[in-house]
């Protein structure tokens, strides 16, 4: 699979195969996460791969999102600054976070790649979160991404997000790489 097709065939869906997929599938979706960017080369980011229903259960409620009940899987992203307070003091949050999203967008990829879909759940109740898998003090939910295989279902169209609205020249707000040229009568 060609990156652009991964990255522009990659959707959020929520409506899944109700047959179990393969946990290596997943696993090797998550070792693509291994390879993001990261601050001065410490990983802080982890996963946890979840599969008891019981505890499906209780994210579900937790997170108020019906759909993830239906998951076999669910992978819960956390990100512990921990080790990079020592370098970066209190810039080691912000880099965690960011360090969390590139690692989450390769994981993402890698689900693609396996033919896997899933939906990143941003609400949550942290608190509850933490409880129910045992995460430490400091460490941060990201994401829960319940894991399914594609059911055929037809997708919606992807909202497609134009370039020239997102991308600027040089600073912020400039949509043009070269300036007009203004010709006037003293040029002449």
């Amino acid at each position: 699979m060609k990156l652009r097709d991964a990255v522009e065939g990659r959707r959020d869906v929520k409506r899944w195969d109700l047959k179990k997929p393969d946990w290596r599938a997943i696993v090797r979706a998550i070792d693509f996460a291994r390879f993001s960017t990261s601050a001065g080369n410490h990983f802080a980011v982890r996963f946890i791969l979840v599969s008891d229903e019981a505890v499906i259960e209780k994210i579900a409620v937790s997170s108020q999102q019906d759909f993830i009940r239906k998951a076999k899987f669910l992978v819960v992203v956390v990100s512990d600054p921990s080790s990079l307070i020592r370098s970066y003091g209190d810039r080691a949050s912000k880099y965690c976070e960011l360090q969390a999203g590139a690692a989450i967008q390769n994981f993402l990829l890698g689900l693609e790649e396996e033919k896997l879909v899933t939906s990143w759940v941003w609400y949550y109740e942290d608190s509850q979160i933490r409880k129910i898998l045992g995460i430490p003090e400091g460490a941060s939910v990201q994401g829960i991404f319940p894991v399914g295989i594609n059911s055929k279902v037809r997708l919606p169209e992807k909202r497609d997000v134009k370039l020239d609205n997102i991308m600027f020249f040089g600073k912020y707000g400039n949509k043009k790489m070269v300036p007009d040229v203004v010709v006037g009568r003293d040029v002449v």
